[in-house]
């Protein structure tokens, strides 16, 4: 069978994209702050980065009372236990999408909703819709698209770029919503390890989150929803964008690092 995300990474305007964020990537990478300061970069942009994702989801409080640890709504302190998971959970994600998924789920949506449901699929076809997206999918169709994602990560794309593969497997999660709460959070962090894992940003330094913050997010997702090639590469070209703005917030990092 041919590659199934070859054809996204050929849409029109996809490939320009790509490159484009991939240049970024590789400017914020020679940064000379990065040669003795990557881990702190790493740790802050991971900060801005659960910050953005509760924001999304509406819980949206400044950055120093996350420093100051009194942000307590239960989505902003799922988002940060998820990014927290991240660097943990990199060396399974190729091997075991599924255990990463329920893992980060687990801690992203505890105290949202019940112990016995923290990192299993949902069985109900209603989901609820933080994002005007429209009715979930039914639970049996989630499934099956849950079922060709993972076979997705399993290997089964070979030549389409890091980016393609992050953008769509963060749309399928928040379009699917196949855990019923806190899906948001997880089609984020997922996005985030995915870059991480296939090489786009091994060192964690660019708040993708941030970029999807400044962008329109939804409407985004609806573009991807509409299974239109247009749509589709509307959706790629604006995780493209996230992540070009996600640089330039970690770039911002660098220089106020730089600055003392």
């Amino acid at each position: 069978m041919s590659d199934p995300l070859a054809a996204l990474a050929r849409l029109p305007g996809v490939s320009e994209a790509v490159d484009a964020a991939r240049e970024a990537v590789d400017r914020l990478y020679r940064h000379r702050v990065l040669r003795r300061a990557s881990p702190a970069v790493s740790t802050e942009s991971s900060l801005r980065g659960a910050r953005a994702s509760a924001a999304i989801e509406g819980a949206d409080v400044p950055l120093d009372a996350l420093r100051r640890d009194e942000a307590h709504d239960p989505v902003v302190q799922g988002a940060l236990r998820a990014s927290a998971e991240l660097g943990r959970l990199g060396p399974t994600w190729r091997k075991a999408p599924r255990q990463v998924l329920a893992r980060l789920h687990t801690v992203a949506a505890a105290g949202l909703t019940g112990q016995e449901a923290l990192g299993r699929p949902r069985t109900a076809d209603a989901a609820p819709d933080p994002l005007g997206l429209g009715a979930a999918p039914s639970a049996e169709e989630t499934a099956a698209r849950m079922e060709r994602l993972i076979w997705l990560m399993d290997g089964a794309t070979k030549a389409a770029p890091a980016l393609v593969l992050a953008a769509v497997m963060h749309a399928e999660l928040a379009v699917l919503r196949p855990f019923g709460t806190a899906d948001g959070v997880v089609a984020r962090a997922a996005e985030r390890l995915t870059l991480v894992e296939y090489g786009l940003d091994p060192k964690s330094l660019v708040a993708v989150e941030v970029g999807h913050l400044e962008l329109p997010y939804a409407e985004g997702l609806r573009a991807y929803l509409s299974g239109t090639p247009e749509g589709v590469a509307q959706w790629i070209q604006q995780c493209a964008s996230a992540v070009s703005l996600g640089v330039r917030e970690a770039v911002a990092i660098c220089e106020a690092m730089q600055r003392g």
